[in-house]
């Protein structure tokens, strides 16, 4: 962004916003990251601080991993669930189309 001062009056341009708007969404996505960095961290510390043990903090640090991972990657999993969504050609479910005659659970005749 740049920081030259506009003369008063001057209209700001569709462009500058907008660079502006993805420049606080690539700092945002940056925030997100680190603050799931330091999250994973502390997770893994507090796993082995309660058990002592060497298989819950593996756990903890895969599963802590697995988080960064997802955070880090959130497109590229929104861009895969998305086309598998849209791709699916399964047959829409069939709904049974309710009689005039069902009064109370008893179908009458």
């Amino acid at each position: 962004m740049s920081t030259a001062v506009r003369p008063v009056g001057q209209v700001h341009l569709a462009g500058d916003i907008i660079t502006w708007g993805n420049t606080k969404i690539a700092e945002l996505n940056t925030l997100a990251l680190s603050a799931a960095v330091l999250m994973a961290i502390i997770a893994v510390l507090m796993a082995w601080w309660k058990t002592r043990s060497f298989v819950a903090t593996l756990v903890a640090l895969v599963l802590a991993g697995l988080v960064v991972w997802a955070v880090n990657n959130m497109t590229t999993i929104k861009t895969k669930v998305g086309t598998e969504v849209t791709s699916s050609h399964a047959p829409a479910a069939a709904v049974p189309a309710l009689s005039d005659h069902v009064h109370g659970g008893r179908i009458s005749a």
